[in-house]
């Protein structure tokens, strides 16, 4: 479904990432995929893996570092001259504003916030945009905070929020260079960067009990969902927030 298809990968940490389980899909289906790893103590987990996946390029990408996301761009015009989709799956913020009430979150933690989370999907967004010269899609990770209250989720909340608005107004502006661009947002799942959160088990423990399927998703079915937003499938659609959750953001 996705031969001769391009694709960036951000955010894979390790085997039980979302991102992990979108490149297995994507890769699976026929795509070829350049993936990024964090810093250097993170490459020794995330080499092996693109090596099983028989990426392309494997890159550093720390996105608060000037200069790192443009060089990773580079590199892919250089190698393949273009892409055909991106997939952005990362977040941070700092653990005392992550923990802390909203309204009392610090300037320089909620920057910093959305500037990983948000900000750096715009970023990435221009920089793929003249690679895209026959289409292609974005896809960006949210999660339920960003339209309800979720406990102990915080300040991600606004800032996931934000990225969700900022999915539709890509989707606006691209739509005339044939580019689609989505928030995909699982269910809570068991991820390292999920561990940050606050008494994180409970919500588990919540979403597997109000959840229409009582079970937890798993990456390899949003891995499935993005590989259907980004191939042509999907071509009618656009700037649309698609839940991955067993149903757990239909519950009141």
């Amino acid at each position: 479904m996705l031969t001769g298809q391009r694709g960036l990968i951000v955010g894979i940490a390790n085997e039980h990432s979302i991102a992990y389980g979108c490149a297995v899909k994507l890769r699976a289906f026929g795509a070829d995929l350049a993936i990024t790893y964090l810093n250097d103590k993170a490459e020794p987990y995330v080499r092996p893996l693109a090596g099983t996946l028989q990426a392309a390029l494997c890159l550093p990408l720390d996105v608060q570092v000037p200069g790192q996301t443009e060089d990773v761009f580079a590199r892919i015009a250089d190698h393949w001259g273009g892409l055909d989709f991106l997939i952005h799956s990362i977040a941070f913020a700092p653990r005392a504003d992550l923990h802390g009430r909203v309204v009392d979150c610090s300037r320089e933690g909620f920057t910093q916030a959305m500037q990983v989370s948000c900000w750096s999907f715009l970023h990435m967004a221009r920089l793929a945009e003249p690679l895209m010269n026959r289409g292609g899609a974005m896809v960006a990770m949210s999660y339920y905070g960003a339209d309800k209250v979720v406990n102990n989720y915080n300040l991600m909340g606004p800032v996931k929020a934000a990225l969700e608005a900022s999915v539709r107004y890509l989707a606006s502006e691209l739509a005339p260079r044939g580019i689609r661009v989505f928030a995909v947002s699982p269910g809570p799942l068991k991820t390292r960067a999920a561990s940050g959160i606050a008494q994180f088990d409970e919500l588990i423990e919540d979403a597997m009990r109000r959840a229409p399927e009582r079970r937890l998703v798993d990456i390899a079915e949003v891995g499935r969902v993005v590989s259907f937003l980004v191939g042509g499938a999907a071509s009618g659609m656009t700037g649309d927030t698609i839940y991955v959750d067993g149903g757990l953001h239909i519950m009141a």
